[in-house]
C-alpha cells in the first residue's frame, strides 16, 4: 500500500507503507487508510519526529548529523552500497510538508 499525503500548502507526498506507518506511529497517529493531522497538532508532531531522528542517529553512532538532512548519503544523494536509508532521510520530506502546512494553517490528510 502506498500512502498519499496531501496538503494545500505543498505538493502531494507519496510514501511506501512501511516508512509511512513508522512516521505516523512516531507522531502519534494511527496508521490506516485515512487520516488527518490538524495544524494544532503539527508542532508536537514536528518535535516528536525530530527527536526520533536524533535518537536514531545516536543509536547508529551518527551523533546528530550536520543538520542538512542528508544523513549517510553519498554526494549524489543516494545511499552508498550497503548503507541503509536513515530515518532522517525518510522523515525529511514529511517534516517539510508538516512545516509548510503549519505555516499555512492547513491540515495534512491521507486517503481522501
Amino acid at each position: 500500500m502506498m500512502y498519499k499525503f496531501r496538503s494545500r500548502a505543498d505538493s502531494d507526498l507519496f510514501m511506501n507503507q512501511g516508512p509511512a506507518e513508522r512516521i505516523l506511529g512516531i507522531i502519534g497517529k494511527q496508521p490506516g487508510p485515512q487520516g488527518i493531522i490538524e495544524p494544532a497538532d503539527m508542532a508536537r508532531a514536528i518535535a516528536a519526529l525530530q527527536a526520533a531522528v536524533e535518537e536514531d542517529e545516536r543509536a547508529r553512532g551518527g551523533g546528530g548529523g550536520d543538520g542538512d538532512g542528508d544523513g549517510d548519503a553519498t554526494q549524489a544523494g543516494t545511499p552508498a552500497a550497503g548503507q541503509a536509508i536513515t530515518l532522517r532521510q525518510r522523515a525529511w520530506p514529511f517534516l517539510q510538508l508538516l512545516k509548510r502546512s503549519q505555516e499555512a494553517d492547513t491540515p495534512v490528510v491521507w486517503g481522501v
